[in-house]
């Protein structure tokens, strides 16, 4: 009997199996195809917000992307009546990243109704969507606004002095402003607050004792880019400020110094005396500065209606025993070590005296702070903050509204303090100034309360 031959199911196994890897290898390069580049699904990006407000003077920059690159941009301008399309944009190959710079047509469109409507529609050469490519649409309203913001000084101190202060008080209006600040020649930008009645604002400025010059100007911004400056004019008053050398002995490094240098022992364990020295003077104090300038940088927007202050005298029958503005060099074994300004004014009565908050504010600092020791700041308002250090005691905490007269604290040596005393300070927005002007009655009402009082009056007047 004659066997039959396996040959063609053989064949026919392989064929199966041949036919099988195609198919598999076909659906794997089709798939493979459709998530390359060539048939990338994510349409072009157009950084476009939902309101613009242009004042025309310079293009429009609206930057589009697209991860396989740019095939078109269609541009129409609408004024509510008529609508323009700007020149379409045909891409070259490769171009993935594109800034649109719109300027406004010379011809066809009315800027004065103020309003416009922007369409963008960037295509991609993706070849999805049947070789259509993807598509994204971004529309966006636009103001135009040409208009500066009205800005005009109203009354101020007559004068300031060097590391001293001085009040302004200002009328800014603009229906769409932006920002509004005091820029100053040495980079500080003041912020002022609203005073009184809506357009009116009143801000607080103050010349750093470490700069020889001192300029103030009033920056109005609007949220379409238009500018108005205006210079606010003080008499200046010079002031020169003390200097002295003073002869570090061993026992002061190995005593204070070395006691705030294990504050930061990784920074300090290998140190000589003079290193320690220098370190706790300029480094460390830089660092306790820093802290203080970060807290009594920020002002509130509450609308101002008065400032009445009574002077600071927060310790009584107080001793002045260091001024404000000396500028300190230290010797340590005849050779100059480091150098700081001394930022506040040393008071001393009796161990452990009370201190008192002469005025009303918000406790917003109540911790140890380096050199300062245990360390007291409250805000006053009007970007104003009263400063206490070397405090044995601490009876106020973060977050608490003393009330005037109220007892806070209690002198102390702690810090970089030798002897009980109160280190106080006046700060204006992170600036020290000088402690003296805000001790002093007269002062405050040349400078604080009459400025107030008579801008209420000129501001009733207007209609």
């Amino acid at each position: 009997m004659t066997q039959r031959s396996p040959r063609p199911k053989r064949k026919g196994y392989i064929r199966a199996l041949l036919l099988i890897l195609f198919v598999w290898g076909l659906i794997s390069g089709i798939r493979s195809l459709l998530h390359s580049p060539y048939f990338e699904k994510k349409p072009p990006t157009i950084h476009l917000p939902q309101e613009i407000y242009w004042n025309l003077k310079s293009p429009l920059k609206i930057p589009i992307e697209d991860a396989s690159g740019l095939k078109s941009l269609e541009v129409h301008l609408s004024d509510g009546s008529k609508e323009l399309e700007i020149s379409p944009k045909h891409f070259h190959p490769g171009i993935k990243n594109y800034t649109l710079d719109l300027t406004f047509p010379k011809l066809g469109l009315n800027k004065e109704v103020g309003l416009l409507k922007l369409t963008l529609k960037a295509t991609d050469k993706s070849h999805w969507n049947f070789f259509t490519g993807n598509s994204a649409k971004r529309q966006a309203i636009i103001h135009i606004d040409e208009k500066k913001p009205e800005l005009f000084p109203l009354i101020s101190s007559y004068g300031i002095r060097k590391g001293g202060a001085a009040l302004a008080i200002f009328k800014a209006k603009d229906e769409n402003l932006k920002d509004l600040y005091i820029q100053t020649n040495f980079g500080k930008r003041f912020k002022p607050v609203p005073f009184h009645k809506k357009g009116y604002y009143a801000v607080l400025v103050a010349w750093p004792m470490t700069q020889k010059h001192f300029f103030a100007k009033i920056v109005a911004t609007d949220k379409a880019g238009n500018e108005s400056v205006s210079r606010l004019s003080f008499f200046l008053k010079n002031k020169k400020y003390r200097t002295s050398t003073i002869e570090a002995k061993d026992r002061f490094i190995n005593g204070k110094i070395s006691d705030l240098a294990e504050d930061r022992p990784k920074q300090t364990a290998n140190l000589t005396p003079a290193q320690k020295l220098d370190f706790v003077n300029a480094t460390y104090r830089k660092e306790n500065n820093s802290v203080i300038r970060k807290i009594t940088s920020k002002v509130d927007q509450n609308l101002l209606n008065d400032f009445k202050l009574d002077p600071f005298y927060p310790l009584k029958n107080a001793k002045v025993v260091a001024s404000f503005g000396d500028h300190r060099f230290y010797k340590y074994h005849g050779k100059i070590i480091s150098e700081a300004y001394h930022l506040g004014l040393d008071l001393a009565s009796t161990r452990q005296a009370d201190i008192l908050s002469s005025n009303k504010g918000v406790v917003v600092f109540a911790n140890y702070n380096g050199i300062y020791g245990n360390n007291l700041i409250i805000y006053h308002g009007l970007g104003l903050y009263s400063l206490y250090g070397h405090c044995s005691t601490l009876l106020v905490q973060e977050g608490d509204i003393v009330r005037p007269w109220q007892v806070v604290a209690k002198s102390g040596a702690t810090g970089l303090a030798l002897g009980d005393h109160l280190h106080f300070s006046i700060l204006i927005q992170g600036i020290f100034v000088r402690p003296a002007e805000w001790m002093d009655s007269k002062w405050m009402q040349t400078n604080i309360t009459d400025v107030i009082e008579n801008a209420k009056k000129m501001i009733d007047r207007t209609r």
